[in-house]
């Protein structure tokens, strides 16, 4: 149920499960996620309409994997796109810096990079929570008070065009979460301070849309000239996306005017003729992360978490991670099975993830941000030397483990995102997300997970809503056929048997034995601080 504007709601109580500041793409997400497990969401978006301007184009494998459970198909969709291609890093002649790695097909299961239009993804997402018969969108109106107690958050609403002492609506929800930007009122409320790496460079971004075919190869590369600093990356289907690094001195008041874009575009054969320029913008690319990411019944996610340069592609990634990281904490806290202890690891999973990230973004822009011509060639040099003593081979991005959390750091590959392929099973042959479903799962390589847990242990799956699941070889009859292979690969790697599988996709743990298995699974359930009769959990 939507409620666009609402403009009178006098008195109106909006109580909620969950209520959620910041109706983008991260709290949208995060409200499909509890909505689909019938939680009451209210989700708040100060805007009365949805901002229509591009901002993310890209999101990475894991996004896409994400997607796939919402219906949303990234290799065959017609809104979006990838390309076959490395990222490069060049210098003013064209020589090659860097090579980063999105070209690989992941290991779970997905392209490694996709482009997209935002606007686009974001309509979409919002008819999926518009289905969802127990979410309500307040749009048009900002929150501009907070107070959390024992056993709830009361948040008071102001429509946004309002100022002083207007009419207000009052939200009692069990929980809330901020995912209201960079500026969020959600944090600054609960006195989360910022930690900040200073980093502040201002860039010019021009998205166009082409008249007609247009194709710049390759087509994703940061072109390092110390004059002008130049990101040329896809923007989605029919779209291409410049950006431009705002030189000392410069005034980014009058850089963004139409007549300095299209100046700029000039070398790239794009005029008013045959292009149009869809955004012009100045944004400042800063590196800085929440202390904490969550305080009490609280939580913040996306930019009011974290903010980083784009050049690694993963801002808005990060945020849907947020969301997912999210959704099965607050599902399982709503639904009696985890206690509310389990939030604490969602800041210590989802900020030490984010950091990653945060810093690989920094260092990338500590390579193309030079405007010194001097120090521009030192960089040159330096890197030309590095890239040819590694043989030219990219730099890879697949692989960045969660901080502390529910997953036993003692055991290959646990804290990693899980290697998907593609299975036989249920009649049908697909990616294993799509084929068998995703959720808290032990997996068993030729063995059957079941037999190897106690009975206290598999009521304890069962208090998750999980389920064991045997993958076999071609012939061998089990229920999930490992069609091309890859689970017996990656698990010979490893060198394990057993996998505990959460449902955002990450490994909680990897077993060998029976026995191994029965310890981590019970070391995964202890982190989760699940609530049950002692018997029912017991080994």
């Amino acid at each position: 149920m939507t409620e666009a504007t609402h403009t009178h709601p006098d008195s109106t109580h909006y109580d909620a499960d969950v209520a959620i500041v910041g109706g983008g793409p991260v709290g949208t997400m995060l409200a499909i996620l509890l909505g689909q497990r019938g939680k009451k969401v209210t989700l708040i978006e100060r805007w009365k309409e949805a901002y229509d301007r591009p901002r993310a184009v890209t999101y990475d494998h894991e996004i896409a994997r994400i997607l796939a459970t919402l219906g949303i198909d990234s290799e065959n969709d017609p809104a979006i796109n990838y390309h076959d291609e490395l990222y490069y890093w060049r210098d003013v002649n064209g020589e090659n810096l860097q090579i980063v790695d999105w070209q690989s097909q992941s290991a779970s299961g997905w392209r490694v990079r996709y482009w997209f239009n935002q606007p686009d993804l974001e309509r979409r997402l919002t008819k999926i929570a518009e289905a969802l018969p127990s979410v309500s969108t307040i749009r048009g109106w900002e929150a501009v008070n907070l107070a959390q107690d024992a056993d709830g958050v009361t948040l008071w609403l102001r429509p946004n065009e309002m100022e002083g002492n207007g009419p207000r609506v009052r939200v009692r929800a069990k929980y809330v979460v901020g995912a209201d930007g960079a500026n969020s009122f959600v944090r600054q409320a609960l006195g989360i301070e910022n930690e900040d790496r200073g980093y502040f460079f201002d860039w010019l971004i021009l998205d166009m849309i082409p008249h007609g075919p247009y194709v710049t190869a390759p087509s994703q590369w940061q072109l390092c000239d110390p004059k002008r600093p130049t990101t040329i990356v896809p923007g989605g289907p029919g779209r291409r996306r410049w950006e431009y690094m705002v030189l000392p001195g410069e005034s980014p008041e009058e850089i963004a005017k139409e007549e300095s874009a299209w100046k700029l575009l000039e070398p790239w054969g794009l005029t008013p003729d045959n292009a149009t320029l869809e955004r012009s913008a100045v944004y400042r690319f800063q590196a800085r992360w929440a202390k904490s990411w969550n305080k009490g019944r609280c939580a913040i996610a996306g930019d009011a978490a974290h903010l980083m340069p784009p050049f690694a592609g993963e801002g808005m990634c990060a945020g849907v991670r947020d969301a997912v990281a999210l959704g099965w904490r607050l599902n399982g806290i709503l639904e009696g099975r985890f206690g509310a202890d389990v939030l604490d690891s969602y800041t210590s999973e989802r900020l030490e993830h984010a950091k990653h990230y945060i810093d690989f973004s920094q260092e990338l822009g500590k390579i193309i941000c030079i405007s010194d011509p001097e120090k521009a060639a030192a960089r040159d040099a330096a890197m030309k030397a590095d890239l040819a003593a590694r043989n030219n081979a990219p730099v890879p991005t697949d692989v960045c483990h969660l901080g502390d959390g529910v997953w036993c750091a003692e055991t290959a590959a646990a804290g990693e995102l899980s290697v998907q392929g593609v299975v036989e099973a249920n009649g049908k042959r697909d990616r294993f997300d799509q084929a068998v479903g995703q959720g808290w799962m032990v997996i068993g390589l030729g063995a059957d997970p079941a037999e190897a847990l106690t009975p206290g242990q598999r009521d304890a799956l069962g208090l998750l809503e999980g389920r064991t699941v045997t993958i076999g070889a071609p012939g061998s009859g089990a229920a999930v056929i490992d069609a091309e292979g890859t689970y017996a690969r990656w698990l010979d790697a490893i060198d394990a048997c057993y996998v505990v599988l959460r449902p955002d996709f990450y490994v909680a743990a990897t077993a060998k034995t029976p026995e191994a298995l029965r310890h981590r699974f019970d070391e995964v359930t202890a982190r989760l601080h699940l609530v049950g009769e002692p018997a029912a959990v017991a080994a």
